[in-house]
């Protein structure tokens, strides 16, 4: 006989063991008993929860001679013939590979005809959110008044897919995500039926990482035998699963929390030598910082969060030594690191920027960063670390001009310096008087018409083809879209992204702007961007101007250089 996986060797027989879905099976059971079936059913839920074993199991139950309590006896001739597939009272069909009008067409033919042992003719459509908008109206009308015999089980992963018509015709049951306890616990005596020894938190980590679907439980269990037949150690799952241990989660997270970003690197490069896996330390890392989230905000702390006794007391130690709302900052600057490194190519590099950026808090604008600088600095003036000064007051008391501010170097950068004479200084050092020179300036060069451009284009492409034809055969697609402050948006019709994309690189995008530049006597920086993206772009645009609101509102306008 063929090798059969874990989860299909121990898909559970009965409802009594179908794990963490007692609101389920206790209706089903009760429908059977009652003889109150109804004639279709819609099972949803995410992968791995039982919905197809509760299918199998209810579709033999409704058939078995000789139920009890409403479970199929799995004795009779019925559940066997149903178990080993040689009858056709129960047909399964897979919804992804059979979407089409017809396929539903040849059902609804099929259904017409009675059971030839069991009670009922039971059709389990698996994945039915994959059926095309076709096939849903051909089902409609049998799903809406089937033949007597006839019974519906449908199964989805993604309800929402499915049209209000079907879901109506439908009694729905929610499959929850299964408790790790629960998974734990099924696992342990799986290894036992196996006889195979297992530590506790071998256990332990491959419920964390199924994620509350016990397929993926068994899946991994079932990789991790194979590759050690009598005994399960922590390290050959770890070795296996490319997942880092606990004490470098800690390591890394106690590197962030410091800001120690040399260290974190370090780190960083050590995991990925060791040939673990990218997307998986962030998403450990996700779930560290989570439970960092809970210890900090509940006392409750051992009903929500897995682990070890000595595990929730290194939590707890590392949580005092910093505040929830960079806990939280952590989780929103990894999730979107997460995001990213799922659609690239080199997922490390995301992972290092997101890296960089929680430990350096000068390259986080996000509104929690900026909230987090105002909760510190309200601590720094309440405790008496720093004081504010009035400018206006310094204008007219000269005595006032010479305080000193004290505060760390940190927070003294937005704030100005005062020279010995009372006069303001920026932070290079510049007087106020240079400073406007310097402004007036800049502005006199980046002052040009965007008309002036669109008039002159032609030329400019001109003398880019004599000097780069490459480039040129790229540039000539795009077209100046407008002029906003100080950068020129060149935008690419569809179909041109290849285009947009090599022109986008540094080494070309710095030769256009030079020619540009040249060409008007300006300091434009220039942005390609696809026509369809305009709406976004302008979108953003809005939004850092909100955020430079908000900043000019909490730290004061005269407080606030925009660069």
């Amino acid at each position: 006989m063929s090798y059969q996986s874990l989860y299909r060797k121990f898909r559970p027989k009965t409802f009594d063991g179908l794990l963490g879905q007692e609101h389920i099976t206790t209706t089903l059971k009760n429908q059977i008993i009652n003889d109150s079936i109804a004639h279709a059913y819609l099972f949803t839920g995410t992968r791995g929860t039982g919905k197809t074993s509760a299918a199998k199991i209810f579709a033999r139950a409704v058939n078995c001679l000789n139920n009890v309590d409403g479970n199929p006896c799995n004795e009779c001739e019925v559940c066997k013939s149903i178990l080993d597939d040689s009858i056709m009272d129960v047909v399964e069909m897979d919804a992804a590979s059979n979407n089409s009008v017809e396929d539903i067409r040849d059902l609804r033919e099929k259904a017409k005809y009675p059971p030839a042992k069991g009670r009922y003719k039971v059709y389990i459509v698996d994945e039915v959110h994959m059926l095309s908008k076709g096939a849903f109206n051909a089902l409609l009308k049998t799903l809406e008044e089937p033949p007597k015999h006839l019974l519906f089980i449908l199964a989805t992963t993604e309800p929402q897919r499915l049209p209000t018509t079907i879901q109506s015709r439908c009694q729905r049951y929610d499959f929850k995500r299964i408790r790790i306890n629960d998974i734990i616990q099924n696992m342990k005596n799986i290894c036992t039926d196996l006889d195979i020894q297992v530590e506790e938190r071998v256990l332990n980590l491959i419920a964390r990482n199924a994620d509350g679907a016990m397929r993926d439980a068994l899946s991994i269990l079932d990789q991790c035998i194979s590759f050690t037949k009598d005994k399960l150690t922590y390290q050959h799952v770890l070795s296996i699963l490319g997942i880092v241990n606990s004490d470098m989660v800690f390591s890394i997270s106690n590197a962030i929390l410091d800001k120690d970003i040399n260290k974190s690197l370090q780190l960083v490069d050590e995991i990925v030598q060791n040939g673990k896996d990218v997307n998986q330390f962030i998403k450990d890392l996700i779930l560290h910082f989570r439970n960092l989230m809970i210890v900090k905000s509940t006392d409750n702390v051992k009903s929500i969060v897995e682990g070890s006794k000595e595990f929730i007391e290194e939590l707890i130690e590392q949580s005092q030594k910093t505040s929830l709302l960079s806990i939280m900052r952590c989780i929103n600057i990894l999730s979107e690191s997460e995001n990213q490194s799922k659609w690239s190519s080199q997922p490390r590099i995301i992972l290092e920027i997101g890296i960089i950026k929680l430990c350096d808090n000068d390259t986080d604008l996000s509104i929690e960063e900026l909230a987090n600088r105002v909760v510190k600095l309200e601590k720094l003036i309440k405790n008496g670390e720093t004081s504010v000064i009035d400018k206006n007051s310094n204008k007219n008391n000269s005595k006032d001009s010479n305080k000193e501010i004290k505060s760390d170097a940190r927070l003294r950068k937005p704030l100005e310096s005062f020279d010995n004479n009372g006069g303001k200084k920026t932070l290079n050092g510049k007087t106020q008087d240079s400073e406007k020179l310097e402004s007036n300036f800049s502005k006199s060069i980046v002052n040009i018409d965007f008309q002036d451009i669109l008039k002159n284009w032609s030329d400019i492409l001109k003398t880019i083809k004599k000097e780069r034809i490459s480039i040129h055969a790229l540039i000539m697609e795009g077209k100046p879209l407008k002029l906003q402050k100080n950068t020129l948006i060149i935008s690419f019709e569809e179909g041109f992204a290849f285009h947009k994309d090599a022109i986008d690189k540094k080494k070309n995008k710095d030769y256009i702007q030079g020619v540009i530049n040249k060409y008007f006597n300006t300091e434009l920086e220039v942005k390609f961007i696809m026509s369809n993206e305009e709406d976004n772009f302008q979108r953003q645009t809005d939004k850092n101007s909100k955020i430079v609101e908000k900043v000019k509102e909490v730290f004061g306008e005269d407080l606030v250089e925009i660069k």
